[in-house]
């Protein structure tokens, strides 16, 4: 790899990438830095799979907090529902791939989602299912509340 290449990719990864881009557009494939390429593409793959998982985490939580302190339901605790759905689905909108993948990162990521939701409300981490109690299908459902005969609460 040519040392001028790395050290622009090092420097500024936005002129990097341009660079690239162009390269590409022009079919100056042998000028292209292969090895930053498959490292950046690496990364765009872990990124996205973290955003979806932690996107989950964030959405599992609330819709915890939402069950299980009914006392605080606001349309606050809604609007962040919704936007980590709309987040999800949008992420699997450009990667359907990762969508068999969900029930691998709701397992994974439930109990930290309870943990959350212990700290924001103050209750002991056994106040909350010790087993997942949504469904995949119920986490994404944009029309899913639980406990409030599954629609949201409209304050």
């Amino acid at each position: 790899m040519d040392d001028h290449l790395n050290n622009r990719y090092e420097a500024d990864a936005l002129i990097w990438t341009d660079t690239q881009i162009a390269l590409l557009r022009a079919g100056k494939f042998d000028q292209l830095d292969v090895e930053n390429i498959i490292s950046e593409l690496g990364y765009q793959v872990r990124k996205d799979k973290h955003e979806v998982a932690s996107r989950l985490r964030g959405l599992m939580a609330h819709l915890l907090k939402y069950q299980f302190q009914p006392e605080r339901r606001s349309r606050s605790w809604a609007n962040t529902i919704d936007n980590h759905r709309e987040e999800i689905l949008d992420v699997l909108t450009q990667m359907p791939s990762l969508r068999p993948q969900l029930d691998e990162y709701v397992a994974h990521n439930y109990t930290k989602a309870v943990r959350a939701a212990a700290r924001d409300t103050r209750k002991p981490r056994t106040a909350f299912p010790q087993e997942n109690p949504y469904t995949v299908a119920q986490i994404l459902d944009l029309d899913f509340f639980p406990g409030q005969s599954e629609k949201a609460v409209d304050p």
